[in-house]
């Protein structure tokens, strides 16, 4: 692997889950880790991934919005980082029906503002674009590779395949060294509460504490193949010391049920699953993606990059997370 000769980095979506990862990582690497964070009028940055990974001091948080081009320019221009990762989308797909405009613009046009802010300011700074693989969609082969078609079936996957092509074409246009990573699933403690893997471990653990009794859930036939983000974030730094730049799918080849990844969390918290889990019509999707698996051979050709954590061991930890932060909350 090449040594990389610049320790400076600039991450957009540093308080989400890949985000918090991706600062760890890089500070233990050694890397200057700058994080631009959105802020509102009625609350400060959440920072709580940081607190939990207990970085948040060793950070430097940026002001800024994905939709402000002219703030973009003037961060790179006093950060001056070597790589940019861009991180920063509305990012969850049931959200995206109700707000397909403001998705569009965050998860697609704040792609192409970050990269203009790139090939204006930094061009020869290193960066990355977080693709999903959402864009498959209704998928088109069995196993999606780098080549498999794309068939987007929601507005997040739709924007998302904006920032995916269009980071291509910067590369290919003004030769930027800009890489997309197509990650499959990822998922961990830090993982936010509206996605189906966390709403299964905090909901276990909320029935397994008495602080609940069911868990609703939508499809759970539906098919995810599911890694950690630690070994993800793992792929980003390392597509970003290749000496070309290029598009990787990030997976771990694996395909499993939601209702086997629901079988994992309630066997560890001794529960029986037929007692608890309740399948709910309203919480079905549109527009149903209905099964997902990755080829990441490429990745593994290239840069030796391999999946290491299992999801059996990751749901277990997090259950065990979320025991942990509701422990206190426990009836008596």
């Amino acid at each position: 692997m090449e040594i990389c000769v610049t320790k400076r980095a600039l991450i957009t979506g540093i308080t989400g889950q890949d985000g918090a990862y991706l600062a760890a990582l890089l500070l233990e690497k050694g890397y200057e880790v700058h994080g631009l964070a959105r802020r509102s009028s009625s609350s400060d940055v959440n920072l709580s991934r940081l607190d939990w990974l207990g970085i948040t001091k060793d950070v430097r948080i940026v002001d800024g919005n994905l939709l402000d081009l002219s703030g973009l320019i003037r961060t790179l221009r006093d950060v001056q980082p070597g790589e940019v990762y861009n991180l920063g989308a509305q990012s969850f797909v049931k959200s995206s029906w109700q707000q397909p405009v403001l998705t569009g613009q965050v998860t697609g046009i704040g792609v192409a503002n970050v990269l203009e802010a790139v090939r204006l300011e930094l061009p020869n700074a290193r960066f990355y674009q977080a693709s999903s693989s959402e864009m498959y969609g209704l998928i088109q082969e069995p196993m999606q590779s780098e080549v498999t078609p794309f068939y987007p079936r929601s507005p997040y996957a739709v924007a998302k395949l904006y920032g995916h092509w269009l980071t291509v074409n910067y590369r290919e246009s003004f030769g930027l060294h800009a890489s997309s990573g197509i990650l499959f699933n990822h998922e961990s403690p830090l993982r936010g509460i509206e996605f189906v893997t966390r709403k299964v471990t905090d909901g276990v653990a909320r029935i397994k504490l008495g602080l609940a009794s069911e868990l609703r859930l939508g499809n759970i036939d539906a098919k995810r193949d599911w890694g950690h983000s630690k070994d993800y974030v793992r792929a980003m730094w390392m597509m970003l010391q290749q000496d070309v730049a290029d598009d990787y799918v990030i997976a771990t080849g694996r395909t499993t049920t939601v209702r086997d990844m629901c079988k994992i969390a309630f066997e560890h918290a001794g529960l029986d699953i037929d007692k608890h889990l309740v399948i709910d019509p309203d919480l079905f999707r549109p527009a149903e993606v209905d099964v997902l698996l990755g080829n990441p051979q490429k990745a593994k050709d290239a840069f030796g990059w391999e999946a290491t954590i299992t999801l059996e061991d990751m749901i277990v930890e997090m259950v065990d997370a979320d025991l942990k932060r509701l422990s206190h909350l426990k009836s008596v």
